[in-house]
């Protein structure tokens, strides 16, 4: 990922917030010498070496990815920049946005508890609090026939890219104008990209907490 100095993001455990915040990405990888991509939930194991998911089996991608170094990528939020936001005329749109890339290298995870411990974590984390599902309340001989109709799968990572592209190219003033736009707008990313803007500009560190 191309990455200007101004917009990379130096902290990991940033990173780290923005998978756990973001967690359904975009994988890829090369399928019979092609790119290929799924969408879907992954989920950062403890030590933060690791990414957990799974495909359905009918889905070729796991087919031949055994080994292979895989991308997957979590956007964060993003919003169109106007240039009549700014003082000048003398400026174009441009797009703000926050993106982490995770590379590493991919194995296969057969049936048996690490798959089932993967599902349960899905399950604890997207359920709601007040939720009284729980993956292992349900029929063993249902979930066993739907386990067995996925393939999971864990990343090693290897390298972990972040980048926050939020107006820092601009003088301060104009990123409070950018800022003074977006927070006039009910559309939820662009209240987020506004609240980063303003701890970026106070800190000079972007903190994804302030987004939830």
């Amino acid at each position: 990922m191309y990455i200007p100095p101004k917009f990379k993001i130096t902290d990991d455990e940033v990173n780290v917030q923005l998978i756990n915040q973001h967690g359904f990405a975009t994988l890829f990888s090369q399928h019979q010498g092609a790119p290929f991509a799924t969408h879907l939930p992954l989920i950062l194991g403890g030590d933060h070496a690791s990414l957990y998911g799974h495909f359905a089996r009918q889905n070729p991608q796991w087919e031949d990815i055994a080994g292979q170094t895989v991308l997957a990528v979590f956007q964060g939020p993003h919003c169109y920049i106007s240039p009549s936001w700014y003082e000048t005329g003398q400026a174009v749109p441009t797009w703000n946005y926050v993106t982490v890339h995770v590379f590493g290298e991919i194995e296969l995870v057969e049936h048996g508890s690490e798959l089932t411990n993967h599902l349960n974590d899905i399950v604890l984390k997207y359920e709601g609090p007040d939720s009284a599902y729980r993956l292992d309340n349900a029929d063993p001989d249902f979930i066993g026939g739907m386990i067995r109709g996925v393939q999971g799968f864990k990343i090693n990572i290897s390298k972990i890219e972040g980048k926050a592209k939020l107006s820092q190219n601009h003088p301060i003033h104009r990123q409070q104008l950018v800022i003074d736009q977006l927070e006039k707008s009910q559309n939820s990313d662009e209240q987020q990209i506004a609240s980063l803007m303003k701890r970026n500009l106070k800190t000079g560190r972007v903190d994804p907490a302030l987004t939830k």
